[in-house]
């Protein structure tokens, strides 16, 4: 059911990523979309380097690749709380529409902390969960942080800056 993506699979992450932007409803553009052939490649690099990446799928025998998981190992500083400079980043998760509620996501996600667990040195493993997500993520053991991410865009200078 479950198995570990290939670089053959990059297509298919890319795919599933624009199914993940639309029900985030942050539009994806058309197949030809400038940021689908960057994805592309970067899956494909990723992909390459098992140690610090990895993606589990479902298959359909007719649709291909259905459901994904992913998760990236990024060096952090150490601290009080964990001497591990390797910290997990899920990302990815998604299922197409009309293989939803099917445990598939379940599945992939599993299979991703497991190889977090029995494959890399990382202490924690960290998501950032949508609505539809979170009893997934809850009934798997992820909690929400006491101080929430944020985010500053780079791409222009803000009025403090300046």
């Amino acid at each position: 059911m479950v198995r570990r993506a290939d670089v053959y699979d990059a297509p298919a992450l890319v795919r599933l990523r624009a199914v993940m932007f639309d029900a985030m409803a942050i539009p994806a553009g058309g197949t030809d979309a400038a940021w689908r052939t960057a994805a592309e490649a970067w899956f494909r690099a990723q992909l390459e380097q098992p140690a610090c990446f990895a993606a589990f799928v479902v298959d359909d025998p007719l649709l291909g690749v259905v459901s994904a998981a992913c998760g990236i190992c990024d060096a952090r500083a150490p601290g009080p709380r964990g001497l591990s400079v390797v910290r997990g980043h899920v990302f990815n998760i998604v299922t197409d529409c009309r293989h939803r509620r099917r445990g598939h996501a379940r599945a992939c996600l599993i299979a991703l902390v497991a190889w977090f667990r029995l494959d890399t040195s990382a202490e924690t493993v960290e998501l950032s969960a949508t609505s539809d997500g979170v009893q997934l993520y809850t009934s798997l053991g992820f909690r929400e942080r006491a101080h929430p991410t944020m985010r500053l865009g780079l791409g222009a200078p803000t009025e403090t800056f300046l």
